[in-house]
């Protein structure tokens, strides 16, 4: 699960990655070329609530990747800006399962916006053409392809041709209107069709809108502001102020939670900003617990429970027999297995049976 910060110059991207990721990423330099890279763990109360009914030797929680970029250039005539980033950030970039745009919105007259003025939307909108753009390109140097030799091949290769060529088209015409991909209502199939090309308008996006401190109060009301003029699907907005969280991840927990009090805040804009990135992918957590480890596995939502048996290893699921499965509440009121076992909270479920968030799982299987 890897997730791309990019935003414009000044915006605060990589201060917001020194805060997710606890890293040291030189900051400033309004958008220099480097790429940074940190894993960050998923919050999840509940793996230390089961260590304390099984005692396990470890405690892995689910992880996410971020990966900082800079800023790409503007596009200009004969030159597509985000396609000018050196080949690792725009393969990095593309590879991204979803993106995390922080927009500036703080006002700070030692850090001066390149523009002049704070406007959110309009960097937000500014930076979205850029990809928009990129996606044109991509749609239109296939299409051309597709134009000189789609009609060549077997009748199935014609054929598979002319349904690619169709969906490009649809998606062609939506960019030129200034639609992202991801506002395209597509098919399956379709969506099998052009996954090769790694769009970056198809990718969800966690748009995080950079605040100062004294907008604290306030940032409901600008998120809504935003929210109600930037509508697109597969689409979070929130808001944080990165330096203020940088300044509270390195307080001691009282200290921090203090500070938070005086601050009126009820909880990490960090870890809520993971737990949006998780949300924003459809992703949910099935757990294992027992003496070796206690364990949090992220899978998509609506997942089966051969799917589940997958994410932990190929051989559960090629030998897969069926799934004990209990409840998180359930486990830890009963506080056992073998009680849960007793109370009929235990289940026995078979290969369609769909996972939920919080499912505790034993998978059995033949060898």
């Amino acid at each position: 699960m890897q997730i791309a910060i990019v935003g414009l110059a000044a915006a605060g991207k990589t201060t917001v990655f020194n805060t997710l990721t606890r890293g040291h990423a030189q900051t400033g330099g309004f958008g220099g070329l480097q790429l940074n890279v940190g894993v960050v763990k998923v919050p999840d109360p509940r793996l230390e609530r089961l260590a304390e009914i099984f005692h396990p030797k470890k405690i892995v929680h689910a992880d996410v990747t971020y990966v900082d970029l800079p800023a790409p250039p503007a596009s200009s005539a004969g030159r597509i800006g985000a396609e000018e980033l050196p080949p690792e950030h725009l393969a990095r970039l593309r590879d991204s399962d979803a993106l995390l745009h922080v927009v500036r919105a703080f006002e700070n007259p030692s850090v001066p916006h390149p523009e002049g003025t704070i406007d959110p939307l309009r960097d937000l909108e500014r930076l979205d053409l850029e990809f928009t753009i990129a996606d044109l390109a991509v749609t239109e140097r296939r299409l051309e392809r597709l134009r000189a030799t789609g009609r060549h091949g077997t009748p199935a290769e014609r054929e598979a041709n002319e349904r690619e060529e169709a969906v490009l088209r649809r998606l062609h015409d939506a960019l030129r209107a200034g639609s992202p991909i991801r506002d395209v209502a597509l098919e399956p199939d379709e969506e099998k069709a052009i996954r090769g090309f790694r769009f970056l308008t198809q990718k969800p996006v966690l748009v995080l809108l950079n605040i100062g401190e004294q907008d604290l109060p306030r940032a409901g009301e600008l998120v809504s502001s935003i929210a109600g003029r930037y509508q697109h699907q597969h689409t979070i907005i929130d808001a944080l102020s990165a330096r203020i969280e940088m300044e509270l991840g390195e307080l001691e927990p009282e200290e921090a939670a203090v500070f938070m009090a005086e601050l009126g805040l009820h909880g990490s804009g960090l870890d809520r900003v993971i737990a949006l990135s998780y949300q924003l992918l459809g992703l949910v957590s099935f757990l294992t617990a027992g003496p070796d480890e206690v364990r949090a596995w992220p899978i998509p939502r609506d997942s089966t429970a051969v799917d589940a048996a997958a994410a932990i290893h190929t051989d559960l699921a090629r030998g897969f027999i069926r799934a004990e499965v209990v409840a998180y509440d359930d486990l830890v009121a009963l506080g056992s297995m073998a009680e849960a076992r007793r109370q009929g909270k235990l289940r026995s479920e078979g290969r369609t049976y769909r996972v939920k968030d919080g499912d505790v799982i034993e998978i059995l299987f033949s060898r």
